[in-house]
């Protein structure tokens, strides 16, 4: 590495207070220059997205989380004023939570409770963590994120004796998302259990004419607002998403969507040099090959910031993992995601990270702002913790570089709700710039729509697997016989699995005889 690199491909934006440091990526002197045309090609691509077009043809989807924070640049009038009012809504909605104009049965909330998956909950979770204080915040939150009975137990058990202090914040775009509906089941049931009124704690963000909505119309909820078919889960955290339970807790979203403006003021600039965003999707280019040869690791020198990499996850992963180009050419593209945090990571995997498999790329995350505190304790004279986390980084970043391991850092200020907001819409806008760079389409997941699909399946099979077994109470069966008795295609390996697990839980009915070798173990109920 040398001075004039750094200079180079050393990007500040002081007005911003963001930072990118290339310079530990081995670009040729040509790179930038023979990238221009394509990532021009990125830049209209961005434009004709902003402006409405149809950019998830698999669902004649317009893609507008951009419009989020810079209403005015929705295509219509009418989502201009969607936008704008649901925003307005979500401020007067918590400030009447807070001050108790809004309350539960036994007072004003304490708590509130978010049920959702996957973008519904990894932008909540991150912001929760990144910008929450226990000593200032109005609520307190909570997330029920998976359809894991024993992890669903564990949350409730935390918020027993404050349930009736509990607001409950369900979110579904469709309504029909089984993992947030069997959420939402549990936590009902587990209010009814304490004589509890659920809808009086209920509200719901989900979109117009759904399940979810036409549940919270019938039952009364406390409020409803709109999820849009334009904007995409994991693109959701500026929509009522996560500015609802943010604004509950007592973040300022405001600056959040202000931050998150700001950046996509810069980013829609045609130069590529002063577009953060552009710069950063030509690193990902050149790291990988275009063709995701190398992982992205992400280390935030940062507690606050541990859940960015998971959010990440999903952003670029789900945005980018797809195994068909626009021309349909079978690509299998993507750039897998993983992370810690700094200097956690010094005693965790860095190890391998410097002498290991040469697979990767790692992205720091610097804040230069240590903590809020006036003052700060010495622990060696002159130097404080701060200073320490700032040595790790820096000499993790040389200990990588002397193995000709690549890193780019991005350096922010502070961890604040604007802060928050410019790193969501940074990551955003590179992730639609990349996707254009490689041809694909980052905004449609027909991968997850076929796990789900998967996952009905299994069901279905479940239930034939309990009613043969209660049609011929006393016999017992192996897996094998069992499924030849539903049908030929039936897979034994698949009833088998859920034999086991139908086994391990005493509410089934369905009892194993265990048998030597396991394959003739059998199963029935009594």
């Amino acid at each position: 590495m040398t001075w004039n690199r750094f200079k180079t491909h050393f990007y500040p934006n002081p007005e911003l207070g963001l930072a990118l440091d290339l310079s530990r990526i081995p670009f040729p002197d040509d790179f930038f220059s023979s990238m221009e045309p394509r990532i021009q090609e990125a830049f209209s691509a961005m434009a004709e997205l902003e402006k409405g077009a149809i950019a998830n043809p698999d669902e004649n989807r317009m893609v507008g989380h951009y419009w989020l924070r810079a209403p005015q640049l929705a295509p219509t009038a009418a989502l201009t004023q969607e936008i704008t009012s649901t925003v307005a809504a979500i401020k007067d909605f918590a400030a009447k939570v807070h001050s108790g104009e809004i309350s539960g049965p036994k007072g004003k909330f304490k708590t509130v409770l978010v049920v959702g998956i996957g973008g519904s909950a990894l932008g909540p979770q991150l912001v929760n963590h990144a910008l929450g204080n226990p000593r200032k915040d109005k609520l307190s939150v909570a997330f029920v994120d998976n359809t894991d009975p024993d992890g669903i137990d564990y949350v409730l058990a935390q918020l027993r004796r404050d349930l009736a202090k509990t607001l409950v914040v369900v979110i579904s775009k469709s309504g029909g998302t089984v993992e947030t509906r069997n959420g939402m089941l549990e936590v009902a049931a587990a209010f009814k259990a304490a004589g509890l009124d659920y809808p009086k704690h209920f509200v719901a963000v989900t979109g117009a004419g759904s399940k979810l909505e036409q549940t919270a119309i019938n039952e009364g909820w406390l409020a409803r607002f709109p999820m849009w078919d334009w904007v995409g889960g994991r693109t959701s955290e500026l929509s009522a998403v996560g500015l609802l339970p943010a604004a509950l807790q007592g973040i300022d979203i405001q600056a959040m969507l202000d931050g998150a403006a700001a950046v996509d003021v810069v980013t829609r600039s045609n130069v590529t040099k002063e577009n953060p965003a552009a710069l950063l999707a030509l690193t990902w280019y050149f790291a990988t090959d275009g063709r995701g040869a190398k992982d992205m690791v992400v280390l935030p020198y940062k507690d606050r910031l541990l859940l960015f990499s998971r959010y990440l996850q999903q952003l670029v992963m789900e945005s980018l993992g797809k195994e068909f180009d626009l021309k349909g050419n079978v690509v299998n593209q993507g750039i897998a995601v993983y992370g810690n945090k700094g200097s956690t990571d010094q005693h965790a995997y860095v190890q391998q990270l410097r002498e290991g498999v040469n697979n990767f790329f790692v992205t720091f995350i610097e804040v230069l702002k240590d903590r809020d505190a006036k003052t700060a304790l010495e622990v060696e004279p002159g130097i404080t913790t701060g200073d320490y986390l700032q040595g790790f980084y820096l000499g993790t970043r040389d200990a990588l570089s002397e193995k000709d391991r690549s890193s780019l850092t991005v350096t922010v200020q502070d961890v604040s709700p604007r802060t928050v907001g410019q790193l969501i819409a940074l990551y955003e806008r590179a992730v639609g710039f990349y996707a254009t760079l490689v041809g694909i389409n980052a905004y449609h997941q027909p991968g997850v729509e076929a796990g789900k699909k998967a996952a009905t399946g299994v069901i279905v099979l479940k239930k034939q697997i309990v009613a043969t077994l209660t049609a011929a109470p006393g016999e017992f069966l192996t897996a094998e016989e069992i499924a030849a008795k539903i049908s030929p295609e039936t897979s034994p390996e698949l009833t088998f699995k859920i034999l086991e697990h139908l086994a391990a839980n005493k509410n089934t009915g369905v009892k194993k005889r265990a048998k030597t070798p396991w394959f003739n173990s059998r199963y029935g109920v009594k």
